[in-house]
């Protein structure tokens, strides 16, 4: 191993023999060392340059080490040396090549770069490819990238991106619509542009991933999946190519969203997005700080289903089912056709959680097993039910309501998709709401939140797979 730092074999093996000797005379080293005694007086004097040992006087002369430690640290900095003055060297013969072959005026130049393809499949190639690219763009930088590998994208190009727009190039990004707090454009416009040359626009999943630079070379990810330069790349100068590339992306520009409007006004996209996911036996904890937001979302969940052949229930308490119809009419939901058909019910926490006064989770339990039997009976594909707690938090039944929420995530085998609603004021206003969020959190798969900062056009939707990530 000592060897690694830059020793020969046998000044390791002397190194070492003092090193464990402490203090030693050149024939012991020699003998523990097995290094022979002409070799070993050879090695010193090489180890006492180097900083390693020193040699105190007597007779005979006694050699010390200096602990491994420190002699490991002098060994990294003299390597580090060598390294330094290797690229000094290096540099300095680059300017000296490159001033040779540029004054090498003889050789005929091509008139016109053939057309070329190129498949790169080292890591270090593909990401030269693509510096190289930015860097000589003049006018335009054209990139389609997935959401979830972009920052590290912007990251490893980030320097030269910079450049590249104070030459007056101006960058076009295409990237999923985000499911969660986005904070890509945030960092475009503080580190990269702030005069806005970045421009980032949000579409569905693009089917490839790529690079176009002044509309003539191209680099083409071979597969989605992974960062740039894990999977082989396609470079490409072919007009052709570049040029159908180019069509796709304009294509995808104009049918795509800004980032603003996404931020501003693309909530009941996120939310439709995501209740179209929701499966049977899911189970989602919904937080919300106003009764625009609860209407937004648990309508938008429960319209999804309606929509698809499901049948729907909605338990109120925080609100009377008067209210939840009404404002479920003006919401867009048809109440009164969903309501003849039996696809839609509006009840009473007494119907479901507080009958007679008192709370009894096998009670509870029963019932909804039986609204999803009737449902099937009916003709339905399935059930989808959403609940206001308020009602626990009135009657303060905090500790049942944990136990209910355990025994309800283990009773949904019971293929329905359940979304159960709290009131962030009233979350906040128990003794401890820390540990209620965290039994909360291990009894759903999923956490929304929303109306943010009480503005409806803000949702962030977490999934909550481990506690410790909540």
């Amino acid at each position: 191993m000592l060897s690694e730092f830059g020793l020969t074999r046998n000044q390791a093996k002397v190194y070492i023999a003092v090193a464990q000797l402490g203090l030693a005379p050149v024939g012991q080293i020699s003998k523990l060392s097995k290094v022979r005694r002409e070799d070993v007086y050879r090695v010193l004097p090489k180890l006492e340059k180097m900083g390693l040992v020193e040699k105190l006087l007597g007779m005979p002369a006694k050699i010390r080490a200096i602990p491994l430690e420190e002699a490991l640290s002098v060994l990294i900095k003299h390597e580090q040396e060598i390294a330094d003055n290797k690229v000094s060297t290096l540099k300095a013969r680059t300017q000296e090549l490159l001033k040779y072959f540029n004054s090498n005026k003889g050789k005929p130049q091509p008139k016109e770069e053939e057309s070329s393809f190129a498949l790169l499949s080292e890591q270090d190639v593909i990401l030269g490819r693509a510096l190289a690219m930015i860097k000589a763009a003049k006018r335009e930088v054209d990139i389609v990238y997935s959401r979830t590998r972009l920052m590290q994208f912007l990251s490893s190009f980030s320097e030269q991106i910079r450049k590249t727009i104070n030459k007056g190039s101006k960058i076009r990004i295409i990237s999923e619509i985000p499911e969660y707090g986005n904070s890509i454009p945030r960092v475009i416009e503080e580190y990269l542009s702030p005069k806005n040359s970045v421009d980032l626009r949000y579409t569905e999943l693009p089917s490839c991933h790529y690079i176009i630079a002044d509309f003539k070379q191209a680099l083409i990810a071979t597969v989605t999946e992974g960062n740039m330069g894990q999977y082989p790349a396609l470079w490409t100068n072919n007009d052709s190519l570049v040029s159908i590339l180019q069509g796709n992306f304009e294509e995808l520009w104009q049918n795509s969203l800004s980032w603003k409007t996404i931020e501003t006004t693309a909530v009941p996209e996120k939310v439709a997005r995501f209740m179209q996911e929701l499966r049977p036996s899911n189970h989602v904890i919904f937080v919300y700080d106003s009764a625009d937001a609860k209407h937004n979302v648990l309508f938008s969940y429960l319209k999804a289903g309606l929509d698809k052949g499901e049948a729907a229930v909605y338990v109120a308490s925080e609100e009377n089912p008067a209210q939840i119809t009404d404002a479920m009419k003006r919401f867009g939901i048809k109440v009164e056709k969903y309501r003849k058909t039996g696809a839609l019910q509006v009840l009473e926490s007494s119907d479901i959680y507080i009958i007679e006064g008192k709370f009894n989770i096998p009670t509870t339990l029963n019932l909804w097993k039986k609204l999803y039997d009737e449902t099937l009976e009916r003709g339905f594909k399935g059930l989808r039910v959403t609940g206001e707690m308020a009602c626990f938090f009135k009657l303060n039944l905090i500790q049942d309501l944990i136990e209910y929420e355990r025994a309800l995530h283990r009773v949904l085998d019971i293929p329905m998709i359940a979304v159960c609603a709290y009131n962030s004021s009233m979350l906040n206003k128990i003794n401890d709401p820390i540990n209620l969020y965290t039994e909360l959190i291990r009894a759903h798969g999923t956490v929304l939140f929303a109306g943010i900062d009480n503005k409806l056009g803000k949702i962030e939707i977490r999934k909550a797979q481990h506690l410790e990530e909540a």
